[in-house]
């Protein structure tokens, strides 16, 4: 290990540089494992934005309810064996749903 300290990422705003420099060890390690999480956290998010994106919509009927936005897609999720209907869209950075009904309505 070098007795140098090490060089941060080019890409990184000085001003980070600057904070993280001013740390303790145990705030470092903190930052570390925040960092970790959120970035995982995005990369979902954007994982989920993309399976969104590109879902089958099945159906896209003209009567929505008052509380689902007019850009809301209707999407299939099957959930213990079952096959059920819910209207997503994104609010920000989230994907909300809201439960429509069985794919077979005898269920």
């Amino acid at each position: 290990m070098s007795n140098e300290p090490p060089t941060p990422p080019a890409n990184l705003p000085t001003e980070i540089v600057n904070t993280l420099n001013e740390a303790t060890p145990e705030h470092l390690r903190d930052v570390a494992s925040y960092a970790e999480a959120l970035a995982e956290h995005k990369e979902r998010e954007a994982r989920l934005e993309e399976e969104v994106d590109d879902a089958d919509v099945k159906e896209r009927p003209d009567d929505l309810p008052d509380d689902v936005p007019a850009k809301a897609t209707i999407t299939i999720k099957e959930i213990n064996d079952n096959r059920y209907y819910y209207w997503q869209w994104r609010e920000g950075d989230s994907v909300t749903s809201k439960y429509k009904g069985p794919v077979n309505p005898d269920e």
